[in-house]
């Protein structure tokens, strides 16, 4: 009988675990280094578990940006629709949001995960955990450590899923990057996706702002704009209107060394409208209720007014109204990778056939956050996983029943 391995417990290897448990004549093992598996599945459910999109499929795959050619043929196999299917499939229901987010009934990740690994179990599917991957023996072997000590386990073939670099404490620590990387295999480097950003702010406003929302605001890089919310934090600023606009904000970081968003601070306000408001006469009015009577402007907005412009600006409506408009928020840095959200770079897509085989290592297929990929929040990070985690499965049954044979991703 063939062993078939697969290394990490979360979305993408529980996925693979499944296709290949529906193949013949296999026996099939997940390995995972946490005490349990899906941990960071769960905790991505935390706050509610956003496991899809209901937009239509092209604008869906445009959020993979520069990788959406090689995930859109991820999702021809196994896309939005097919992973609700599936969910309904154990026995979840799930319904749209507002904002075209799909949730599971419930919005709990909990309950989903219990199910599939009923089902996993059910369909021979073997898991063990306390399982750190630790690379291959000279003669092939997949070696573990283990509480008890270390382990080698033989496989036929492995499917690696072992996640991307951030939340490392729930088992995403990019340890497996060296062990890939010196067996020739093409890795972008690890660098953090919806995440943070540190900004130097004044020791006052830190102290008065910090945890609080900038709400609502129009945010822009280059050609991006995009209309939504942030918090401040004590280092800077983070929250799902930073995080849809933390890619192109971090590539100019790296490339220029600076870089900041504008914000608009009066979404629905004209220039021209605020200035004739903040123009007129204040009478006995403190600025602070000029501002939020003529332009709506007060709390944390025109404490960053305050914060970012020169006293100058305060001395003229245009100026002022101007300011509100297009605020330069300059970031010093990203926040470290441990805190992102998810993370970029990882496998190249060039390294893989189109199995998702890796070159030169026959029977070594990856999936999920560690290949070279990277998405927005709404559900796009997880429906990709599951996906990448299907084609790998279905890759892997297919070489072995083609002898080895794979096809190229170009």
């Amino acid at each position: 009988m063939r062993r078939l391995a697969i290394i990490g417990g979360g979305p993408a290897g529980l996925m693979a675990a499944e296709v290949l448990a529906a193949g013949q004549g296999a026996e099939v093992a997940v390995y995972d280094a946490m005490p349990s598996l899906g941990r960071k599945f769960l905790m991505a459910g935390k706050g509610g578990m956003n496991i899809t999109h209901a937009e239509p499929l092209p604008d869906f795959i445009g959020r993979y940006g520069e990788r959406q050619e090689e995930i859109a043929r991820l999702l021809d196999g196994f896309g939005p629709q097919a992973l609700r299917d599936w969910i309904h499939g154990l026995g979840i229901e799930t319904f749209i949001g507002t904002s075209g987010r799909v949730f599971p009934s419930g919005m709990k990740a909990a309950p989903l995960l219990r199910a599939w690994l009923h089902r996993l179990r059910q369909q021979g599917v073997h898991f063990h955990v306390r399982h750190r991957w630790l690379g291959w023996t000279p003669e092939g072997a997949l070696r573990f450590a283990t509480p008890e000590g270390g382990r080698e386990i033989t496989a036929d073939a492995v499917i690696l899923a072992l996640g991307g670099g951030s939340w490392s404490k729930l088992g995403s620590d990019g340890a497996w990057v060296p062990l890939l990387a010196e067996r020739g295999i093409a890795i972008a480097p690890l660098k953090p996706a919806n995440c943070g950003f540190d900004v130097g702010w004044t020791p006052y406003f830190r102290e008065r702002f910090a945890g609080q929302p900038v709400k609502p605001v129009i945010a822009a890089i280059g050609e991006r704009r995009q209309q939504g919310e942030f918090n401040i934090t004590a280092t800077g600023i983070e929250g799902g209107l930073i995080y849809a606009l933390s890619a192109p904000l971090r590539d100019r970081l790296a490339q220029h060394g600076a870089a900041a968003l504008t914000l608009d601070l009066a979404p629905g306000r004209s220039l021209e409208r605020l200035t004739a408001d903040l123009a007129q006469a204040r009478g006995r009015d403190t600025l602070a209720n000029h501002l939020r009577r003529r332009a709506g402007i007060e709390g944390v907005k025109a404490g960053l007014l305050r914060e970012l412009c020169r006293p100058e600006t305060f001395q003229s409506p245009l100026a002022l109204a101007s300011a509100i408009k297009a605020l330069p928020l300059p970031v010093g840095a990203t926040r470290p990778l441990d805190e992102a959200i998810s993370s970029a770079g990882g496998v190249s897509f060039a390294g893989l056939d189109g199995q998702l085989m890796v070159r030169g290592l026959p029977g070594v297929f990856c999936a999920g956050e560690m290949l070279d990929w990277e998405a927005p929040t709404g559900g796009y990070l997880l429906t990709a996983c599951f996906a990448s985690g299907w084609a790998a499965g279905h890759g892997l049954l297919a070489w072995l029943a083609d002898g080895g044979r794979g096809g190229d991703w170009t």
